[in-house]
């Protein structure tokens, strides 16, 4: 029975690339290996929600698949005349590229077709029915691997070494500003192909890695920095860190804690005709205990009667 990947998501084929993306995610978590240890069925549906998102994901390959140009595994589908042709002869028998049969007697000669199909590379020689006999060319399996990854490292880019059932190791290169949950298809380093196939590809799940300053929201970064009494009062600049590199930011004066200051382009790097992302810096006002005179000053000065920092809350009750 055929697969269709829009079915294996649960979306429709109209479905935009957010309803996929947004669908891919639920199912991953759900059925994903760390939290089924040991449910083959869970993660055989795994694998399969992460194939058919590496390809409904994709523009191109989404088209190419939409037009029968690629299976639900990415392997070329053969290009023959067409799905269907009539043999010449007074009944007109109609062949299948399907695997069907004709709808004869089975008395007509199949030559063209299977010399078809050794052209196009579906048959190899040499196979299990003796020598000279056909052998099917099959495609390997693609292979599923989870990469933990580092927020800084998706930010910049970076290679990160993944460890092998095997034993064996392999290099993935991470591209700068990579999302979460995204899958990355390395061509060619899946199961071994059958007959002299090709081989099958790696998917590596990206699973990025909290940070313990740096928050992300989209294509734009949070940070929380705090600043001194004096700082937020007076304003001035002040050294904040950046995925670049340190920048300075101005703190206008009066500031307080709680407000937001943008760097822009400070964000998740420019990506796939995407412009740069910007830092969000959310300043907090910070004591030093080890200052005395600050509330020697405010127990001398006389309290402003004008003022109630707790005005607006007077309506919550």
């Amino acid at each position: 029975m055929a697969v269709d990947l829009y079915e294996t998501l649960g979306v429709q084929k109209t479905a935009t690339a957010d309803e996929i993306r947004s669908a891919y995610r639920k199912l991953a978590k759900s059925n994903h290996p760390d939290l089924n240890p040991g449910n083959k069925a869970a993660e055989e549906r795994f694998k399969a929600i992460a194939s058919a998102y590496d390809i409904l994901s994709d523009p191109a390959k989404r088209t190419r698949y939409d037009s029968g140009e690629i299976d639900a595994t990415g392997a070329e589908r053969p290009q023959g005349p067409g799905y269907s042709y009539h043999a010449g002869g007074p009944r007109g028998q109609k062949y299948s590229y399907d695997g069907g049969f004709p709808e004869g007697d089975g008395g007509e000669d199949y030559s063209d077709i299977f010399s078809d199909l050794f052209r196009r590379g579906e048959f190899s020689q040499g196979g299990p029915g003796g020598p000279g006999g056909p052998e099917i060319r099959m495609r390997g399996r693609d292979r599923i691997y989870s990469l933990d990854v580092a927020f800084l490292d998706a930010v910049r880019g970076a290679t990160s070494r993944i460890g092998l059932p095997d034993g064996k190791s392999m290099d993935v290169r991470i591209p700068p500003g990579i999302d979460d949950g995204q899958i990355l298809r390395l061509k060619g380093q899946g199961g071994p192909g059958i007959g002299g196939g090709p081989a099958g590809d790696a998917l590596i799940e990206i699973h990025i890695l909290p940070h313990p300053h740096y928050t992300r929201d989209g294509s734009d970064i949070t940070i929380e920095v705090p600043v001194s009494v004096a700082e937020a009062v007076l304003g001035g600049k002040i050294s904040v860190p950046t995925p670049a590199g340190p920048v300075n930011l101005t703190v206008p004066p009066q500031s307080s804690t709680g407000t937001k200051l943008r760097l822009r382009g400070r964000g998740i790097p420019a990506r796939g005709g995407k412009p740069a992302g910007d830092q969000y810096v959310t300043l907090k006002i910070v004591l030093n205990p080890k200052d005395e005179t600050l509330a020697k000053f405010l127990r001398e000065r006389e309290a402003m009667p004008d003022f109630d920092p707790r005005r607006d809350l007077m309506g919550a009750t």
